[in-house]
């Protein structure tokens, strides 16, 4: 009775619980591919830089340019489950051509760009759905509960999914460990044929349906304030992130095990955010848990362009950065994700999401190409100077919104005031 009384409520109760697991076990062969698919490029096909430059972009494109359009598709079905279980079985049959491919001696560089982008354009199509799902099975009050849930398993899949995933590439091959992430999403599949939410009406096609959810972003004044801040971490995040392993291992001269265990520090520390997060929200409100969350994500992150001395202390200053950092990121999503889920408007809820990811998306490429330039021009320690201190400003955008007076999750937005 002791350990049952401690499960959390949400897991108590068998549609979620379903959901909840095919979600942990998708997040987790998630990791796997991240490390499985380039390493296939690598190790079996000799791909160079220009050659894995191009199989990250098929892998980010997708959500560039079909999180408007699907989300806007996904509005008008009355099905979205049925979607979202075809999703899953789509990534996994293409993930499956790959280990035939090389068992028959016929894997291509273009068919793993292939097979990224259209896996990539399935889980674009998989989350404008989810979204949805979601609200018909969460009530309002325990949507933070419910958020804290799900970033705690995508914590423990950042912890470890690497690990697995290096032991499976190392046992059976790169092209084979990506069996184990088909089968991940096999059994998120199972999960979701074994749910029946009732889901909201679907949207009708009306003038203006694709833009509807771009034009609500923009004209909520909480909404708005939400994308700028986020946009705006997104930037100066990505700078930061395309050249911290350089700077890391080239200045600070840290070992790949070390840079490792730091980043599994991260892993760590987001696990506790997610965990604590609920209880946060409780004691200061959703609004200003957002505040929060924000700030904790980047004020640590000044310590590792501050990073400098005995080799001891670099490395205790870098685990506390990402330590802190990924405790401050799960508080802000988990805020940030229950807001939205209360605010948006059913009828426009995957276009909005849609539009907001868009946007949010455009800004990775050009953050990491700004850090690109800055990083070779100015040095690897400037720039990570600016993008760690612009991205500490991302939450003036939230201050004069009404976001940071919100204590409790607020009321579904009315549709009308907005389109």
């Amino acid at each position: 009775m002791a350990i049952a009384a401690r499960i959390p409520a949400l897991l108590r109760e068998r549609s979620f619980r379903r959901y909840w697991t095919g979600q942990t076990v998708s997040l987790v062969g998630d990791q796997i591919s991240l490390m499985a698919l380039p390493l296939a490029a690598v190790l079996v096909l000799g791909a160079d830089a220009a050659e894995m430059g191009w199989l990250k972009t098929a892998e980010l494109l997708p959500a560039l340019l079909l999180n408007l359009p699907l989300g806007a598709w996904a509005d008008r079905q009355a099905h979205r489950r049925w979607a979202m279980i075809a999703a899953d079985l789509g990534r996994a049959a293409l993930l499956l051509t790959l280990p035939v491919a090389h068992l028959l001696g016929v894997l291509t560089l273009g068919q793993l760009y292939a097979v990224a982008f259209g896996v990539g354009a399935l889980s674009v199509m998989f989350e404008a759905c989810n979204t949805t799902l979601f609200v018909a099975l969460v009530p309002t009050e325990r949507y933070v509960q419910a958020n804290s849930l799900v970033n705690g398993s995508r914590s423990m899949a950042w912890l470890a999914g690497p690990g697995i995933g290096g032991v499976l590439v190392q046992v059976l091959t790169a092209p084979f460990a990506l069996l184990a992430d088909a089968l991940t999403y096999l059994v998120s599949a199972g999960y979701l044929a074994r749910i029946r939410p009732v889901e909201p009406a679907p949207a009708p096609v009306e003038k203006g349906h694709f833009t509807e959810g771009l034009r609500w972003v923009l004209r909520d004044p909480s909404m708005r304030a939400l994308f700028a801040a986020s946009g705006t971490v997104q930037f100066f995040n990505f700078m930061f992130s395309t050249l911290f392993v350089l700077y890391a291992t080239a200045e600070l001269g840290l070992s790949a095990g070390l840079l490792g265990a730091i980043l599994g520090a991260g892993a760590v520390g987001g696990l506790i955010g997610a965990a604590f997060s609920g209880a946060v929200v409780r004691r200061i409100g959703i609004g200003p848990s957002l505040v929060t969350g924000f700030l904790g994500f980047t004020l640590p992150l000044l310590l590792i362009p501050a990073a400098s001395g005995p080799l001891l202390l670099v490395v205790g200053l870098l685990f506390l950065a990402e330590f802190l950092s990924c405790v401050g990121v799960m508080m802000a999503d988990v805020a940030g994700g229950s807001f939205q889920m209360a605010w948006i408007p059913d009828a426009v809820r995957s276009r909005v999401m849609g539009a907001y990811r868009t946007l949010n998306h455009g800004f990775r490429p050009v953050g990491a190409l700004a850090g690109g330039l800055l990083g070779s021009t100015l040095g690897l320690r400037p720039t990570l100077w600016i993008a760690t201190v612009g991205a500490l400003f991302a939450v003036l955008w939230l201050l004069p919104s009404p976001v940071p007076r919100l204590r409790e999750l607020p009321e579904q937005a009315p549709l009308a005031s907005h389109v």
